[in-house]
C-alpha cells in the first residue's frame, strides 16, 4: 500500500482560504502605564496599555489591555481596539465635514475641520486617532484633563457624532440640496 507523499506547511497554508476583505491596519500604541497589585509577599507588576487601530480610510477604534508582560498587554489592547471599531464620514477623504465637541469624565474637545493642507493640529492621543483614521487636515484641542484615557473616549464620542449631508439628507426624506442649499450642493455631491 503506497502512501499518498506528505504536504509542507507551506503547501497546507496555500489551501485555508484568506481573508481578502480585511484591509491592513495601522496600530498606534498610545501609552504604556506600569500598574502595581500588593500581595501578601510584596508587589506584583504588570502593565496596562492603550492602543488606537484604524484602515487609514474612515474606521478606527480604541483598546486597553493588562498583562503581567508589555507584548501581552499590546495584543490584548490590539484585539480590544478591533472589536470597537466605529466608522465616521470623512470629507474628500481627508477632514471631518463639520466642528464637533466630545466630552467624557473629565476631558472635552473640540474638533474642526480645515482646509487642504493645514495637517493634524492635535496633541498626543488624539493625533494617534487621526493618524489610524486618515483625517489630513483637523484643528483640534483637548479642554480639561490630559488623561490619555478621557481625552480618547471624548474623542471617540465627538467621532461618533459626526454626519455627512448625505446621511443628514438621508434621515430627514430630503436632498442633499435642500440640506446645503444651491449653491454648495452640487460640489458635495460630486466630492461624496
Amino acid at each position: 500500500m503506497a502512501r499518498a507523499p506528505r504536504e509542507s506547511r507551506s503547501q497546507r497554508d496555500d489551501r485555508r482560504p484568506r481573508d481578502r476583505d480585511e484591509p491592513e491596519l495601522i496600530e498606534k500604541l498610545v501609552g504604556i502605564n506600569r500598574v502595581a497589585k500588593v500581595v501578601k509577599g510584596g508587589r506584583r507588576f504588570g502593565f496596562a496599555a492603550l492602543v488606537v487601530v484604524g484602515d487609514g480610510r474612515g474606521r478606527v477604534g480604541h483598546g486597553h489591555g493588562k498583562a503581567r508582560e508589555v507584548p501581552e498587554a499590546i495584543r490584548k489592547a490590539t484585539e480590544s481596539a478591533k472589536k470597537s471599531m466605529i466608522r465616521v464620514p470623512l470629507r474628500e477623504g481627508r477632514t471631518l465635514h463639520h466642528d464637533i465637541k466630545g466630552h467624557y469624565g473629565a476631558g472635552s474637545v473640540v474638533l474642526r475641520a480645515a482646509p487642504a493642507g493645514t495637517g493634524i493640529i492635535a496633541g498626543g492621543p488624539m493625533r494617534a486617532i487621526f493618524e489610524a483614521l486618515g483625517v489630513q487636515d483637523v484643528v483640534s484641542k483637548s479642554v480639561g484633563t490630559s488623561n490619555p484615557h478621557n481625552m480618547i473616549k471624548a474623542t471617540f464620542e465627538a467621532l461618533s457624532r459626526c454626519a455627512s449631508p448625505r446621511m443628514v439628507a438621508q434621515r430627514r426624506g430630503k436632498k442633499v440640496s435642500d440640506i446645503l442649499g444651491n449653491r454648495t450642493a452640487g460640489a458635495a455631491e460630486a466630492r461624496e
